[in-house]
């Protein structure tokens, strides 16, 4: 995936900045990422490093994290935490509705396909959306927030809307060393939710990175995707 910094443009959606950074090609790819930042290029640049196919790569940054991101209200987990105030099922519905027709409007030819993937609580968002659209197909949950309360007993209670061809899982090896009693259970659930996924037939991969939750966050990231591009 080697591209420029003229190929991308940028526009701005409901308060969201969404930067596209287009294939080289037709008929590719498109893989939307939920960041807290536009990243700099990094993440392009870091695929580009890993000698990731060719794809367009859709960045959506300055979201409401705590809400966007969220599928349901929880209290706050830590004293200097900002609250968790369930927004996902409005924000998904800005994705699919306005933000895809947008990103993908000047895109030479058909998609090939669609793929969804996010970082720690855009890592839960990822899961959450196969709940509720059929619109990606492929999906990278990145030491995704799987410890948040109710979530692994949602996903075995319901049905996808659409099961994934592909679903990419990873995890630093010391998210789980803290005392908070939520965070603490985020290996055993990205574990058990790995295998759930396996037992439905998805063609799914499970990633133990060393180090704690903010570590690499970018090259983990350009990992997650590269292996679903890959596939």
């Amino acid at each position: 995936m080697k591209k420029t910094n003229c190929c991308k443009h940028t526009f701005p959606i409901a308060d969201k900045t969404v930067t596209v950074y287009p294939a080289l090609s037709p008929n590719r790819p498109v893989v939307y990422l939920n960041a807290v930042s536009a990243e700099d290029g990094g993440i392009s640049q870091a695929l580009s490093a890993v000698g990731c196919p060719d794809f367009t790569l859709v960045v959506i940054s300055n979201l409401a994290w705590n809400h966007d991101m969220t599928p349901w209200r929880i209290p706050t987990i830590s004293e200097n935490d900002i609250p968790c105030t369930g927004g996902a099922d409005e924000y998904l519905k800005l994705l699919t509705t306005e933000i895809i027709p947008e990103a993908e409007k000047d895109i030479p030819g058909p998609v090939l396909w669609r793929g969804l993937a996010g970082y720690s609580l855009a890592g839960l968002f990822a899961l959450y959306s196969l709940y509720h659209t059929d619109a990606f197909s492929r999906f990278a949950s990145i030491s995704g927030s799987l410890w948040f309360p109710g979530f692994q007993e949602y996903v075995f209670t319901r049905e996808m809307k659409r099961p994934p061809t592909h679903l990419y899982l990873s995890l630093g090896d010391r998210e789980c060393k803290t005392n908070h009693p939520y965070r603490q259970t985020v290996l055993t659930h990205t574990q058990e939710l790995h295998a759930f996924y396996e037992n439905s037939r998805i063609d799914t991969m499970f990633t133990l990175n060393p180090g704690g939750h903010f570590k690499n966050t970018i090259k983990r990231t350009a990992a997650g995707i590269a292996w679903i591009v890959s596939k």
